[in-house]
């Protein structure tokens, strides 16, 4: 395995710059956050340009990739987590556009998996936003394969605030839609973050069992229930007021068994942290902190 950072929260730090302060403190990764470099969505830890993908020749690619493996730096992937199936058919086009854009900056690049969210309209229920998957997606998929990159899209929720709420803004969180998109797609595969099943009260160990062996790229990422915010909010709520994203091993994670599953299954990929722990933003230094608190927890598992 490979233990490595996702490099959205030094949104004003140079990809160099990252990537010689990733490997002087114990790392070899980055998932290279690939937003649109002219600017848009501005949630946050969203809107990273670590890479102006826009018309990136092979040239400038392997330039990149040259100057990160001087460094001893590999890229496990390009992210880009925007919501393709929102409700406006603009904004969809848009970030279909530029989702294009990064896996053909992928393909050029000779990185192999491009992570990104399958969306939701949050006013929708689950099948009737798959049948806007069906439409959306197999043009993505394809154009994926020909470039000789692995879709994956990550299996979160994402509702975070009532903007999001009741549906969340991502439908590829459960294993009844886990099955069908594979099923559907052979070249998608899953960006697989444990802190989403602690909000869900999915089983983590039978989760990684049955999806493992489409596991294309893992998120170290942890997720704290807040019992007094639970029982003010409750279940209905859908996480408002009682999920807190943190760093790994100040969650409800179980590290242990999250590693002794993914040895089991034989995942033998990256690991990349990824930092949303309000305690460790706001500085530089605050952000660098809670990487090296979770490198420290998660760096015994990695052989």
């Amino acid at each position: 395995m490979q233990l490595g950072l996702l490099t959205a929260p030094f949104e004003d730090t140079d990809l160099m710059a990252v990537a010689d302060w990733t490997a002087a403190n114990g790392m070899t990764a980055l998932e290279v956050a690939c937003w649109p470099a002219s600017g848009g969505e501005r949630r946050r830890y969203a809107g990273t340009s670590h890479i102006d993908v826009d018309g990136l020749t092979a040239a400038q690619g392997s330039e990149i990739m040259g100057a990160l493996a001087d460094k001893g730096i590999t890229v496990s992937a390009l992210g880009y987590y925007p919501n393709p199936m929102h409700a406006e058919a603009d904004h969809r086009e848009e970030v279909l556009s530029h989702l294009k854009k990064v896996i053909s900056a992928a393909g050029v690049m000779g990185v192999g998996t491009v992570n990104t969210f399958m969306g939701g309209d949050r006013t929708l229920n689950v099948d009737e936003n798959w049948a806007r998957a069906e439409q959306i997606f197999p043009d993505i998929v394809k154009h994926a394969t020909n470039s000789g990159v692995t879709l994956a899209f990550e299996n979160c929720p994402m509702i975070f605030s009532y903007d999001e709420w009741p549906g969340g803004h991502n439908i590829a969180y459960s294993p009844r839609i886990w099955r069908r998109i594979l099923e559907t797609w052979d070249g998608v595969g899953m960006n697989f973050d444990p802190s989403h099943l602690v909000l869900q009260m999915i089983d983590q160990g039978r989760f990684i069992r049955e999806f493992g062996s489409r596991f294309a790229h893992v998120h170290a990422k942890d997720l704290m229930i807040d019992r007094d915010g639970l029982y003010e909010h409750g279940i209905l709520s859908a996480g408002m007021g009682w999920q807190i994203p943190r760093l790994c091993g100040l969650g409800d994670v179980d590290w242990g068994d999250f590693f002794g599953q993914l040895y089991r299954i034989g995942y033998d990929g990256p690991v990349i942290i990824e930092h949303e722990d309000r305690d460790f933003e706001g500085s530089d230094e605050k952000i660098k902190r809670g990487f090296c608190l979770a490198r420290d927890i998660l760096s015994p598992y990695i052989k």
